[in-house]
């Protein structure tokens, strides 16, 4: 209730009549006020779960969320398919959901339900003609990994000795999950009709037309494929494990293994000498490559699908190895211009490019909401850089100093808390293809927290949007010259803005580093 207070002072319009330097100190006083109740209601959800686990452990009673988490995970488990990969989906809307349900569902990531050997050597027979033993070297009868549709065997090549990865799905899976989506569906719209405050039809409205594609491993090795090429031309530090499309069909698909760990796997990164804040970078440039350059994207990067290890030719440097390819979009190019100028406008806090680019996805009054929900921050910190001219957020300038702590996350689940049902009702306004946006945006925060210590994934967005807007702009200028010159120094002074920023933020963690000494 305290940070509750502390938000709405701080988001309250003051009066006209005072000065802007008292009405500045005014908000900084709030601000300062806001981030200390943050900081005590984090340290008290430690110091309760810390309690909760100890009654745990000595036997006692759980919390309710717990025991419901469990019953969740339970019924994801048993029901497997469809309601694995739900239960994944929640397991990363961690501002909006209690820590235990968080926690709990995260076990689906790694520890779905697993399929006999028998039921894969007979689908592994009836996709490929033969028993895995006579068709592969080494074929492992325990899968490394199980996800909602599918499991993972390793195996060598016969020919070339290469160490396979083989993804079989789940037998009768196919055929049940018809079934399963008209069960789910129904369930929904039931909630929906008896508890007002409850809509998320939006989520199954969104798995419904997608799950059959995903059932098709074919479509996933020519998404493999496709992102793989893309990947390639950006020269970022990530590569897709290659496809071998001999011994790949509709239920069973054989991909080179590529020795990575998970990207939240801290301990592992922590190990192998690479740093968190350049593997946090690398997942975000990655992925808004992906949405701003070939609008091919990946909308499932939760975090047994985005591996990393040391880069095998750059010593020091990660790696990131991104697998499971089933689930993609491709965003029209409208879309993405629109998204580009969104974009752009909260990296440089211009207002009224934000309010025009949202009025072009449907969003006309609820723009500070919608810019919020993409960046997982108050619109009045966007007014505060629009008088600054400053790219720094508190997430930035509070991760830079030491890893986003539990204060700034307690911040942004405040205000998600307070204004659920805005941001539920939003869902039902914006373009279908934002959704899966938001699924992805989800799962990216979700990882940067993991690490422990974000970089500011508003520049990196800002600077592959910005790029957008200019190709956008130059190609709609009509020949004009002046159009696209305009266009060309727009673009120029926000890529030298970022660039000052980036050194001004190294400059920083160095002096930080030799203080720490």
């Amino acid at each position: 209730e305290e940070l509750e207070r502390a938000q709405q002072r701080y988001i309250r319009r003051d009066g006209n009549g005072d000065d802007d330097e008292a009405r500045a100190a005014s908000k900084r006083e709030q601000k300062e006020a806001m981030l200390a109740a943050a900081d005590e209601l984090a340290d008290a959800q430690a110091a309760l779960a810390l309690l909760a686990r100890k009654v745990e452990d000595g036997g006692g009673s759980h919390s309710v969320h717990q025991r419901n988490a469990d019953r969740l995970l339970r019924l994801c488990r048993a029901n497997a398919g469809v309601y694995v990969k739900v239960g994944q989906h929640l397991a990363n809307l961690d501002l909006l959901l209690p820590d235990e349900y968080i926690a709990t569902l995260a076990a689906l990531f790694d520890d779905a339900p697993e399929s006999s050997f028998e039921n894969v050597r007979e689908v592994i027979r009836e996709e490929l003609g033969g028993p895995p033993d006579e068709l592969f070297d080494g074929f492992s009868e325990r899968p490394f990994a199980s996800a909602s549709l599918a499991q993972v065997h390793t195996a060598h090549c016969k020919s070339s000795g290469r160490k396979l990865a083989i993804k079989v799905q789940h037998r009768g899976l196919r055929e049940t999950s018809r079934g399963d989506l008209i069960a789910m569906t129904a369930a929904v719209r039931l909630a929906e009709l008896l508890f007002e405050d409850f809509n998320l039809g939006w989520l199954v409205d969104e798995i419904a037309p997608h799950l059959p594609r995903e059932l098709d491993f074919n479509v996933e090795a020519d998404n493999a494929e496709r992102a793989s090429a893309h990947l390639a031309k950006t020269g970022l530090d990530c590569v897709v494990p290659r496809v071998l499309r001999e011994s790949t069909t509709e239920r069973v698909l054989c991909m080179e293994f590529e020795e990575a760990f998970n990207a939240t796997d801290v301990a592992s990164i922590d190990s192998a000498g690479l740093c968190r804040l350049e593997i946090a970078r690398t997942i975000t440039s990655v992925f808004n490559a992906q949405i701003f350059e070939s609008g091919f994207v990946h909308c499932d990067p939760h975090e047994a699908n985005v591996l990393v290890r040391e880069h095998p030719e750059k010593k020091g440097r990660a790696q990131l190895v991104l697998v499971d390819h089933g689930l993609y979009r491709q965003l029209d190019g409208a879309f993405r211009d629109s998204y580009a100028r969104l974009w752009k406008g909260m990296l440089l806090a211009d207002i009224g490019m934000i309010r025009e680019a949202c009025g072009s996805l449907g969003v006309v009054d609820m723009y500070p909401l919608l810019s919020a929900m993409l960046t997982s921050r108050p619109f009045d910190e966007v007014i505060e850089r629009s008088k600054s001219g400053s790219f720094e957020t508190a997430a930035a300038s509070s991760s830079s100093g030491g890893g986003g702590g539990g204060g700034d996350q307690a911040v942004i689940r405040g205000y998600a808390q307070r204004y659920l049902r805005e941001i539920i009702d939003m869902l039902d306004v914006v373009p279908r293809q934002m959704l899966l946006i938001f699924k992805m945006n989800d799962c990216l925060r979700h990882l940067d927290m993991a690490l422990g210590c974000p970089g500011n994934p508003l520049v990196t967005a800002g600077r592959y949007a910005s790029r957008r807007v200019l190709e956008g702009e130059v190609r709609g200028a009509g020949g004009g010259w002046l159009c696209k010159l305009r266009s060309w120094l727009s673009y120029l002074n926000v890529v030298l803005r970022i660039e000052a920023y980036d050194i001004w933020t190294r400059l920083g963690r160095a002096r930080r580093l030799r203080l720490g000494d």
